[in-house]
């Protein structure tokens, strides 16, 4: 993360001195608008900001919703979407803190929500300026082409399943890298995966193009769906494909459908039960994230990519996601202050509809509207070990690719690091993102050396 203090406030959420204003009492008798605040020195803001963000959700765990708006009122006085890093994320933290609150009126938030449009060209917009702005889905685009390239060395026939296929460029790159084989270009086909017509229809539009100008054989077959609804049996793997499977940022959005599953499993329920029990319960039971990734082991992939940010949003309790929230997103806001004017409407686009809306999920939503539930790498490599899949390390031609694209970027703060054969990507120390490859695994793991590695 980026550094402890800065006289222009922008990573005071990147520090962790709070006595001070933890040991300060919120008082409900401050008038507003709290003139006061107003005096305070930038890093002050930042950790009083901090102060008032934790004490207002732990107002709101309580329901006590008086006092959870005051600490808004006082909020909405220091924090501003065009301030400092901290006066920006704290601007979206209150906003999904009020979201949630209004969430217990469910008319009235239906009321205030019913005109909204989710309009597609904003959504192409601002991926764009993601894309543009930070270089974290250039890297994971650029290790898992390496990861292809070097898994598909020699193969005549590839086949890609992109489960969220929605940028050409990840794709036209592959196509450039596979194009200059010694021994030529393989038959590439693309099974692409989105819940939009009119973006796949756009990737097969610029991916045939471009493939014609390479004279690289290749077929686009596109699949309208949305993930939790994809039926793997329906992708077929033709007789002597090598098949790879790319998912960048998807598969943390299915575990908002394992709560209730998982709510009735517990460690203490577990071992008071035999193996023989366990091992009936385990098919019935089995959560949907579990049976997806146990249909893309029975496609038998040569390689799987898996990008997922680094953190952990899927905390049982709000008090527990908003603090990991809060130092994760405070983060992400230090990269853009690092290297983005504070006035660029880009950046500001970026913060409010990806960040912010990504902040109002794991902070307003529970249940299966509650999709950003970001894991950290250590639960993925159980998991997936799980699912029958065993661990593939990064070449170093991979790692050094993504080393020189960070590096040229812009600006110092960028990290990447290796663990266990998988990368991290890191802003200052802070991780970020996670990148590790997989391969099929033909005998899976039983249930009981399952059991012990989660114990």
């Amino acid at each position: 993360m980026g550094p402890t203090s800065q006289e222009d406030g922008s990573s005071s959420a990147t520090s962790s001195p709070l006595q001070f204003f933890s040991m300060t009492p919120f008082s409900p008798n401050l008038g507003s608008p709290y003139p006061w605040l107003r005096e305070l020195k930038s890093e002050e803001r930042g950790l009083y900001l901090i102060h008032l963000l934790l004490t207002c959700a732990n107002y709101v765990s309580l329901n006590n919703l008086e006092n959870a708006n005051l600490c808004l009122e006082q909020i909405s006085q220091l924090a501003s979407a065009n301030g400092d890093t901290m006066q920006r994320i704290s601007a979206y933290f209150n906003e999904a803190l009020a979201d949630r609150i209004l969430k217990s009126w469910p008319g009235i938030h239906m009321a205030l929500n019913s005109t909204k449009i989710s309009s597609f060209s904003e959504e192409v917009i601002v991926k764009r300026y993601y894309f543009e702005l930070c270089p974290f889905l250039k890297a994971a685009y650029l290790i898992t082409n390496q990861a292809v390239t070097d898994a598909m060395e020699g193969e005549k026939m590839v086949h890609i399943i992109d489960l969220n296929s929605s940028e050409p460029a990840q794709w036209i790159a592959l196509l450039h890298t596979l194009s200059s084989r010694q021994e030529g270009p393989p038959h590439l086909r693309i099974t692409g995966i989105h819940q939009r017509r009119e973006v796949l229809e756009q990737m097969a539009c610029r991916l045939n193009e471009e493939a014609e100008k390479l004279d690289v054989p290749f077929q686009f077959n596109p699949i309208v769906s949305k993930l939790e609804d994809l039926d793997l049996e329906k992708i077929r793997v033709k007789t002597g494909e090598a098949l790879a499977i790319s998912s960048v940022f998807q598969l943390h959005s299915l575990l908002a459908f394992d709560e209730d599953i998982m709510q009735k499993k517990s460690p203490l329920q577990m071992s008071q039960k035999t193996l023989g029990e366990l091992l009936e319960k385990d098919l019935k039971s089995s959560t949907k994230i579990d049976r997806f990734l146990s249909a893309l082991w029975s496609l038998s992939p040569k390689l799987m990519v898996v990008a997922e940010q680094d953190s952990n949003h899927n905390g049982s309790t709000l008090m527990e996601r908003l603090t990991e929230a809060l130092y994760y997103y405070a983060a992400l806001f230090d990269c853009l202050e690092s290297s983005v004017p504070r006035t660029s409407m880009e950046r500001i686009t970026v913060e409010k509809m990806l960040f912010g809306e990504e902040i109002k999920n794991i902070i307003a939503c529970e249940g299966v509207e509650r999709k950003a539930r970001h894991k950290k790498l250590e639960k993925w490599v159980r998991r997936l070990n799980k699912a029958g899949f065993g661990n593939v390390k990064f070449s170093y031609l991979a790692l050094l690719q993504a080393k020189r694209l960070l590096e040229n970027f812009g600006c110092d703060g960028y990290r990447i690091k290796e663990e266990n054969g998988c990368v991290v990507i890191c802003w200052q120390d802070r991780p970020l993102f996670q990148l590790s490859a997989w391969r099929f695994r033909r005998v899976r793991l039983g249930l009981f050396a399952w059991y012990q590695m989660s114990c």
